[in-house]
C-alpha cells in the first residue's frame, strides 16, 4: 500500500491550499473526506460479500457431505433389514415345512385339549375411570366434567336475576 508519513501529508495540504485557494479548501476537503468514506464502504461491503459467498459454498459443500452420508446410513439400513428379513423368512419356511411334513397334521395344541388357550383378557383399557366411586363423587360434590367460569355463574345465580350486559 502507499505509505503516507506527515511530512508527506503536509507536502500534499500546501500544493492543495495554493491551488484551490483558502476559499474553496474546507468544500473541497469535506467532498474529499465524503467520497473517500464511501469508497471504504464500498470496500467493506464488497469484502463482505465475499466473505458470504465463501460461507456459502462451504455451507452448501456441508450440506452435500452431510446427504451422502445420510443416503449410504440409509442403503446399509436398508440391506441389513433386507438380509435380516430374508433370513428369517428362510427360517420360517424351514420351520413351517418340518410342522407341516410331520405325520401328525394336526394343529398346534389339539392333541393337548386339556391345555387353556390364551384369551385377551378384553379390558377397556380407554374406558377406565378414577378409582374414586362415581357415587362417591356425587355426594361430596366432587366435579366430574369440566365447565367454564360463566356457565358455572350462570348454574348458580339466584332465581329471576338477569346476567348483566
Amino acid at each position: 500500500m502507499i505509505d503516507f508519513g506527515f511530512d508527506k501529508l503536509a507536502l500534499i495540504g500546501a500544493v492543495a491550499l495554493i491551488v484551490i485557494g483558502p476559499e474553496k479548501l474546507p468544500k473541497v476537503a469535506r467532498t474529499v473526506g465524503h467520497l473517500f468514506g464511501k469508497a471504504q464502504r464500498y470496500v467493506s461491503d464488497v469484502k463482505a460479500e465475499v466473505n458470504r459467498s465463501i460461507e456459502l459454498d462451504e455451507l452448501k459443500k456441508m450440506k452435500s457431505d452431510f446427504e451422502s452420508a445420510a443416503r449410504d446410513v440409509e442403503q446399509t439400513v436398508h440391506q441389513e433389514v433386507n438380509a435380516a428379513s430374508s433370513a428369517f423368512e428362510k427360517d420360517w419356511a424351514d420351520a413351517t415345512s418340518s410342522l407341516g411334513s410331520s405325520p401328525l397334521a394336526e394343529p398346534p395344541g389339539a392333541a393337548y385339549s386339556d391345555t387353556p388357550t390364551y384369551q385377551h383378557p378384553g379390558k377397556k383399557w380407554r374406558l377406565k375411570r378414577g378409582a374414586v366411586p362415581q357415587w362417591y363423587k356425587q355426594r361430596h360434590g366432587v366435579r366430574s366434567k369440566a365447565q367454564s367460569a360463566a356457565a358455572r355463574v350462570a348454574r348458580f345465580r339466584p332465581p329471576g336475576q338477569k346476567a348483566p350486559r
